[in-house]
C-alpha cells in the first residue's frame, strides 16, 4: 500500500482543516516546497496536494507552489482542486504532475470527465468527498443528492482506475479512518481505492493494507506527530 502524505494549500500555506470547514483552517508548515522536502527525506514516493483555493474558485490557484514542488523534489505528485477542463490538465501534466484528480467536475461535467479518461487514462483520479453516504462537491460545501455506491460504480463503468474516497466527517477529527467503507468498496470494486479522512495511527493504516487498499493519505497524523511517516511507511509494506 502507498503512503501519501498531504499538503492542502491555502492562501499559499500548507494547511489541514477540520471536516472540510475552511473556517477551521490551521496552518501546520511554513513552507509548501519545504515540507514537500522534508516528506520526501522521510522516505514518501507520492504526494497528495490539494488546492483549497481552486476547488472554491473552480480554477486553480496554488500552481506556482505544485510546479515549485515538481521542479525541487523527486516525489510523484497527485493534485486536485479546481481542475474543471482540459486546458488544466494540459498544464499540470506538462509540468510533469502524475495524477490528476477530478471532484466536482467528476460529478457536474460528465462530458469533461469522459473525455479525460480517454485522453489521459489511469492519470485521472476522482476524488469522491462524501458526509453520511453522499457525495458533496465545491470544496465539500455543496451538496448532490448522488451516494457513494452508485456514484463508485459509475466512475468504475466510465473507465476511471483510481478512487480516493474521504470521509468528511472523520477528515481532521484524529477518530480513525472509515475501515467499513473502505473495506465495502473494497469487496465490490476492483479498482485502486485510496482511503482519505481521519488517518490517525498505524492500526488503521495495517487495516487498509489488509484489505488490499491502494493508498492511504495522511495530514493531521503527520503534522501533530501521531504518525510517523517513515514507521507509516513500513507497516504499509507489512514490515
Amino acid at each position: 500500500m502507498i503512503i501519501f502524505p498531504a499538503i492542502d494549500m491555502l492562501g499559499g500555506k500548507p494547511v489541514r482543516l477540520y471536516q472540510g470547514d475552511y473556517a477551521q483552517s490551521e496552518v501546520v508548515a511554513s513552507d509548501i516546497v519545504e515540507q514537500a522536502k522534508q516528506f520526501e527525506l522521510a522516505g514518501a514516493s507520492w504526494l497528495h496536494m490539494v488546492d483549497l483555493d481552486g476547488a472554491k474558485a473552480g480554477q486553480p490557484e496554488n500552481f506556482d507552489y505544485v510546479r515549485a514542488v515538481k521542479e525541487a523534489t523527486g516525489l510523484q505528485i497527485q493534485i486536485g482542486g479546481g481542475i474543471r477542463n482540459v486546458e488544466t490538465l494540459e498544464s499540470l501534466f506538462n509540468v510533469g504532475i502524475d495524477r490528476a484528480i477530478l471532484g466536482t467536475a467528476a460529478v457536474k461535467d460528465r462530458d469533461f470527465l469522459v473525455e479525460a479518461v480517454e485522453q489521459y487514462g489511469d492519470k485521472i483520479a476522482v476524488g469522491i468527498d462524501v458526509l453520511d453516504g453522499e457525495v458533496k462537491v465545491s470544496g465539500w460545501l455543496e451538496s448532490t443528492q448522488r451516494y457513494l455506491d452508485e456514484f463508485a460504480q459509475e466512475m468504475a463503468e466510465i473507465g476511471v482506475q483510481t478512487l480516493i474516497v474521504t470521509d468528511i466527517a472523520k477528515d481532521g477529527a484524529m477518530s480513525g479512518t472509515n475501515l467499513e467503507m473502505m473495506k465495502k468498496l473494497s469487496e465490490t470494486l476492483s479498482l485502486q481505492l485510496i482511503a482519505s479522512g481521519g488517518v490517525s495511527s498505524l492500526e488503521d493504516i495495517k487495516a487498509l493494507a489488509d484489505y488490499n487498499i491502494y493508498g492511504a493519505i495522511i495530514g493531521k497524523a503527520l503534522y501533530n506527530g501521531a504518525i510517523d511517516l517513515p514507521e507509516a511507511i513500513a507497516v504499509s509494506k507489512g514490515e
